[in-house]
């Protein structure tokens, strides 16, 4: 193997076009690490904030190479890593926040942060699953723990969380329903196993909490998106339901009286966080071993809505901020 390799890095934050294609040292796996050789990875919400300077705690060191998600072929192991060999094909979500991430032809990341890829999808396509299909797990099996008959509406459901998140709830039995701005994106939703669909920009919540649920409230309301949705979430979920978000921002400006008045849950989950602290990371392993056991059997199955080589990262990262798109943008190592 040659001593370096090309990576897209950022030297200070900014818009898109601070991307810099360089040529960093190969780094060696410590102990308890492998060494990846990259086929593709994924632009997430997290990417684009942490490059803007937006969260400047969660970014890696400078010169800085993003991006949580990863797939690819181990091609070297730390001394005490048994779990993986050479040659295997994985997937996961090593760093990109807090360490040095996936744009570039190797990664290193903690063995506890990977787990064998899908058999049933291209490697590359492996790489639009762990922080999306982590998210909805920790939410509708963790926080919430969805059952069979439970209602559960998704906001956002064509989004990179909620896409998985509605596949999760119809798999896990419960009656789902969806919510999307355009008739495209409902038709995606009922695809992907929800019941039931909104049109929330012209629909209330009163209106669809009726239709849906006999006026009695969503058992859980799982909001992926933020911003005022955390308000109609307390409108929507039954008392003693569940709200659960991956946005604890949304929370800022949002008056939780509500929660005392019904006896809520809310939960908030942040995937990444076995990353930031160094530890626990062998809960990302076990939970992507579950998602890829899932996939094989069908049950769920990403969304790639547009593929951009590395040296188009700018472009993926416009696109991924203006929101027009579906599913994931792939971003593959050619």
């Amino acid at each position: 193997m040659p001593a370096r390799m090309d990576a897209y890095t950022i030297d200070e934050f900014g818009d898109p076009d601070v991307f810099e294609r360089t040529v960093p040292e190969i780094p060696e796996p410590a102990s308890d690490e492998i060494r990846v050789d990259v086929v593709a990875s994924n632009v997430n919400p997290v990417d684009y904030k942490v490059r803007r300077g937006d969260i400047p705690e969660f970014a890696p060191a400078f010169p800085a190479t993003l991006h949580c998600d990863v797939s690819g072929v181990v091609d070297a192991t730390g001394n005490d890593v048994d779990a993986f060999e050479v040659g295997d094909e994985v997937y996961g979500m090593p760093g990109g926040v807090g360490r040095q991430g996936a744009l570039a032809d190797c990664v290193v990341g903690h063995a506890d942060t990977f787990a064998s890829a899908p058999e049933s999808i291209p490697l590359e396509d492996s790489a639009a699953l762990p922080v999306v299909a982590l998210t909805a797990w920790e939410t509708l099996a963790d926080k919430a723990t969805v059952d069979v008959g439970d209602d559960v509406v998704v906001y956002g459901a064509t989004g990179g969380v909620g896409h998985v998140g509605v596949q999760l709830a119809d798999w896990f039995g419960a009656t789902v329903t969806a919510t999307a701005s355009s008739e495209e994106k409902r038709s995606l939703a009922r695809d992907l196993g929800a019941d039931a669909t909104v049109d929330y920009t012209r629909t209330g919540v009163e209106s669809y909490v009726d239709e849906h649920t006999d006026g009695t409230g969503f058992d859980v309301v799982f909001d992926p998106v933020g911003d005022d949705h955390l308000d109609t979430a307390f409108e929507a979920v039954r008392p003693y339901g569940s709200v659960v978000t991956t946005e604890p921002s949304a929370a800022e400006d949002v008056d939780l009286a509500p929660m005392h008045a019904t006896s809520l849950e809310l939960g908030v989950v942040l995937v990444i966080h076995p990353v930031l602290a160094g530890r626990g990371q062998e809960r990302i392993g076990e939970e992507l071993e579950t998602i890829a056991t899932l996939v094989d059997k069908g049950a769920v199955a990403p969304h790639i809505d547009g593929r951009y080589a590395f040296d188009e990262v700018a472009d993926a990262h416009r696109r991924a901020e203006r929101g027009d798109f579906v599913g994931r943008l792939l971003l593959v190592d050619e």
